[in-house]
């Protein structure tokens, strides 16, 4: 197994913790104490985000230990801890590893990644029941740029061999493309999805700009890619400094191995060092491909480029 390239391996360790992670979620929503902290004015915290925070930090932790692992959650595994035992995943998902990973990543080592997670992205939504918007998010990052990524949704319902499956996982690795679904072409209108919970003027006024057929309004930023992804949208704006990168890491890497574009408002891809300040500041434009991405990247009026620039 040495002989497969780490960021392979890594990819295939994080689609399987990712899958256990989500049936953690599901545990806590299924036991109704959600242990609900507010961190901030709309942002919110269950039991949910920490548990699973821990069983992927500390299962990575466990087979790579020199990674750089930034999580959403101020709740950094202690070794002191008791971390129960079924939390540990060490396995590694199948499909993945037969992967044949590209040249250019073929010689990266531990100390160049930095793993963004986000154990619960829609916490707000996971608090209201809209469960559908709920994701797992861990982005893998080489040199600041997102190179392969997982995206989770713990209560996707679908139909396998005439059995009812709940859960799945999509992932996608630069160079090689996407797994665990078939991506969609475009709707043939332009369709934008943007914040369900977080508007403000200067995010309708991007919204209003595009000329859209019409607006969907969703919460986390993984279930908007994934929009992008299934043929839903064909555009996500927006024009607010409410994302982290923990938030786009994984769906830019995955956007992108499908051929889509992720950048900030502005136009600039986010950079994903360890050292990098974690809110994108400057808003998040995506699209499926780079024709959408440069229509609505022209749309976006100069002045509120340079307000979100400031």
């Amino acid at each position: 197994m040495s002989t497969i390239p780490l960021i392979v391996r890594l990819l295939a360790s994080s689609v399987s913790v990712a899958n256990r992670a989500g049936k953690i979620v599901r545990d806590v929503m299924s036991k109704g104490e959600l242990g609900i902290v507010e961190k901030g004015k709309d942002d919110f915290q269950t039991e949910a985000d920490r548990s699973a925070q821990r069983c992927i930090i500390a299962s990575l932790e466990a087979q790579y230990p020199n990674l750089s692992i930034i999580g959403e959650e101020d709740n950094p595994v202690d070794t002191q801890d008791e971390i129960p035992s079924d939390w540990i995943v060490v396995d590694k998902d199948n499909e993945v590893m037969r992967l044949e990973c590209p040249s250019s990543l073929q010689g990266v080592n531990e100390e160049d990644i930095v793993v963004w997670v986000d154990p619960l992205d829609g916490t707000s939504e996971y608090t209201q029941g809209f469960l559908e918007h709920v994701t797992v998010l861990i982005g893998i990052s080489v040199n600041e740029r997102p190179v392969a990524g997982v995206i989770h949704q713990p209560y996707y319902k679908n139909l396998i061999g005439g059995e009812k499956k709940i859960g799945r996982t999509i992932w996608g690795l630069q160079g090689v493309g996407v797994g665990g679904f078939v991506p969609a072409p475009p709707p043939d209108s332009l369709i934008i999805t943007t914040t369900r919970s977080h508007s403000n003027p200067v995010v309708e006024k991007a919204l209003n700009v595009m000329n859209a057929n019409q607006i969907l309004r969703v919460g986390g930023a993984g279930y908007k890619v994934l929009q992008l992804l299934e043929g839903i949208a064909s555009v996500y704006v927006f024009a607010s400094s409410g994302c982290k990168k923990w938030d786009t890491c994984a769906p830019e890497a995955i956007l992108s191995a499908a051929g889509g574009k992720l950048t900030d408002i502005v136009g600039n891809f986010y950079k994903y060092g360890a050292s990098e300040s974690r809110p994108n500041k400057s808003g998040v434009l995506a699209a499926v491909n780079s024709d959408l991405h440069d229509y609505a990247l022209s749309r976006i009026p100069q002045e509120l480029k340079e307000t979100l620039s400031k």
